[in-house]
């Protein structure tokens, strides 16, 4: 008898709360991450509308490790990027804000941009890859700032080789247009790029930082650049509502990400590349290959029902979650899903992955 849809996901709900392991979720049970983050807090007062406590602590971190003069916590990245996006689009006088037709401002984000602050788009590509100074060069009149997603997740967490970014900044700053990065991986892009967070920063005027991906925290973002920047950037941030009366569990919980995670970004991308390459040996494709990040797309020669019949099958059976739901790829007979390899995947064997994913494509 064929399992509809609507009883796989409720098998797969109920599969999923039982698991007693997972190779890729940064997922602590609640209570316990609480008491976790009681102990972990380290300053005795609490933020009062964005100021004091970890809140300014934290951001006094992250300016440091990014080489910005100032920089303030908002409670999300998209947030934070519609106020930075917003002051330049006030101090050039143009609405006109160059993305790429795949970021996350576009995708993701409900036509924000353009709906809260009429801002016009003007795409330098939609291909998959990371854009070219050419193609910023074919976009004609003023421009109020370009945007680079680092990387680019969409398409398959992608990014430019440090060379590519170099010179895409310098187009940047020879056309007198400020250039952001969307940096909500950028923590797991320095092993790819070769280069520190503060050096990668300095190609850019402001930098955006997310701290619930890689980080594992419980949600937050920093914007960093120029004090005068940030301190307009506040004042959109208020008007957006994004002054909590106190922001303390996320700036806590981003404090202990950079304490606890963020010095395993170079493991964990090196386990991506391996995990990636032993997959094509059980018969998957992976997007990119090899890996830019500890993120990667994983494409299975299967249709998406039974992969995820399958999954769910040996979720009930071994308490283990191994992956999300599949996808349909364009490709018909084909599936693919994101697989983000995080400090729970450092106690999974590539062996064991390698069989565990072998399982699904066996059914």
């Amino acid at each position: 008898m064929a399992t509809s849809a609507d009883d796989l996901r409720a098998r797969r709900k109920s599969a999923s709360e039982n698991c007693d392991r997972w190779l890729s979720q940064v997922w602590v049970p609640a209570p316990e991450r609480l008491r976790r983050l009681a102990e972990a807090a380290t300053e005795e007062k609490y933020d009062s509308y964005g100021h004091g406590g970890d809140i300014e602590a934290v951001e006094q971190e992250v300016a440091e490790l990014l080489g910005k003069p100032a920089a303030v916590f908002m409670p999300s990245g998209i947030m934070a990027q519609q106020s930075v996006l917003r002051v330049y689009a006030d101090r050039s006088g143009s609405k006109r804000v160059a993305v790429h037709g795949q970021s996350h401002l576009l995708v993701h984000e409900l036509n924000a941009l353009e709906e809260v602050h009429q801002l016009r788009i003007e795409r330098l590509t939609s291909d998959p890859r990371q854009p070219r100074p050419d193609e910023l060069a074919a976009i004609p009149g003023k421009l109020a700032a370009v945007t680079l997603e680092l990387p680019l997740r969409d398409p398959g967490f992608l990014l430019p080789t440090w060379d590519e970014l170099v010179v895409f900044a310098a187009a940047c700053a020879d056309r007198g247009v400020p250039l952001h990065l969307d940096g909500a991986r950028l923590w797991e892009s320095t092993p790819y790029l070769g280069h520190s967070l503060a050096e990668i920063s300095a190609l850019a005027t402001s930098v955006y930082v997310s701290f619930y991906k890689g980080l594992g925290g419980l949600a937050g973002a920093v914007l960093a650049g120029p004090e005068d920047l940030i301190a307009e950037a506040r004042r959109w941030q208020r008007r957006l509502g994004g002054n909590l009366y106190t922001m303390l569990p996320y700036a806590v919980a981003a404090r202990e990400g950079l304490r606890t995670s963020l010095p395993l970004m170079g493991e964990l991308y090196e386990r991506a590349v391996e995990v990636a390459m032993a997959l094509q040996g059980e018969g998957y494709r992976v997007v990119p290959d090899p890996p830019h990040t500890n993120s990667f797309q994983v494409y299975a020669p299967r249709d998406a029902e039974a992969m995820d019949l399958a999954a769910v099958n040996r979720m009930e059976r071994t308490r283990e979650s191994i992956c999300g739901g599949w996808q349909p790829a364009a490709v018909p007979g084909w599936s693919w899903l994101e697989l983000v390899i995080t400090p729970h995947t450092l106690q999974w064997p590539v062996a064991e992955i390698t069989k565990a994913y072998g399982e699904l494509l066996r059914g």
